[in-house]
């Protein structure tokens, strides 16, 4: 079987048991997102080489322990509302230090403690509050979700066709050789792009949003191409560092979870807190 037509069906049943379990129901949304956060934890010990039991028993715990308070247990809005903000702010300091780590050339070995941190802030954390967007204002709307995907695989997608055909200024060479600035610009463009077409054909004819959810969708859509090109860019320094050319191999000529979801984590708590923000505001 050739690589392209390898990857062509990796990529097809991947995006095929997303769908279907984002739209089956919330429990096979929040059970899928588990799985993968279990996958990721286990790429990401390969990454930084550490020992895998306790991270993986940790962060799957904290995963379903809040999944539980969030949405199952009858606790009071205003607690819930508190632990996301302390979840928000630990997330929010960690994604600092992730984006320090991306900009500090001298630094070609991570410190065990700095390991542990990462496991929580860019790993754990980040799967928690994809779940909580999903949810939207109150209930669970697998079209936020759906069209958080479609932001990210648009912006990834055109990047690539961008850089590809015009792109010549390189956007950060030693950390990922083939990405340039226009193929940057060509990405965020067009994810602003099918922003709009989301507001207006995914989100707003099922909703009693007004017309701001379309400036609501083009601004995610901006956080997304900005945030999740800097995701992508986190994770390929870890495999720099690492040494290695994918996260894992468990999805044939795409690698591992972590290389596809490395762009959404990183996106996730900043989409939380412009929900937050327009909450306040409104």
């Amino acid at each position: 079987m050739g690589e392209t037509l390898k990857r062509a069906i990796s990529g097809a049943v991947y995006v095929l048991l997303l769908l279907a379990s984002i739209l089956y129901s919330t429990e096979s949304f929040l059970i899928l997102f588990g799985i993968f956060l279990i996958i990721s934890i286990y790429e990401f010990c390969n990454l930084v080489q550490v020992n895998k039991t306790i991270p993986l028993i940790s962060g799957t715990s904290i995963y379903v322990l809040i999944i539980l308070i969030s949405n199952y247990y009858n606790f009071k809005a205003e607690d819930i509302q508190l632990l996301d903000i302390v979840l928000l702010a630990i997330t929010l300091l960690i994604s600092i230090k992730c984006v320090v780590f991306l900009f500090d050339n001298s630094l070609q070995k991570i410190s065990n403690s700095s390991k542990y941190i990462y496991l929580l802030g860019y790993i754990t954390l980040p799967f928690i509050f994809i779940t909580k967007i999903s949810f939207g204002i109150k209930n669970y709307n697998p079209k936020i979700i759906i069209g958080l995907l479609i932001l990210i695989w648009t912006n990834d997608t055109f990047a690539y066709i961008v850089g590809k055909s015009i792109g010549k200024h390189k956007l950060f060479e030693k950390i990922s050789p083939k990405k340039t600035i226009e193929g940057f610009f060509g990405g965020l463009i067009f994810a602003i792009f099918a922003g709009y077409l989301i507001s207006m054909y995914l989100i707003k004819p099922s909703t009693q949003f007004s017309d701001k959810s379309i400036l609501i969708w083009m601004i995610i859509a901006a956080i997304v191409g900005v945030m999740g090109t800097i995701g992508d860019l986190i994770e390929s320094k870890f495999k720099r560092i690492a040494g290695v050319k994918d996260s894992g191999k468990i999805m044939p000529g795409h690698g591992g979870v972590l290389d596809r979801l490395d762009s959404v984590i990183f996106v996730a708590p900043f989409i939380f807190l412009f929900y937050k923000i327009l909450y306040y505001v409104s």
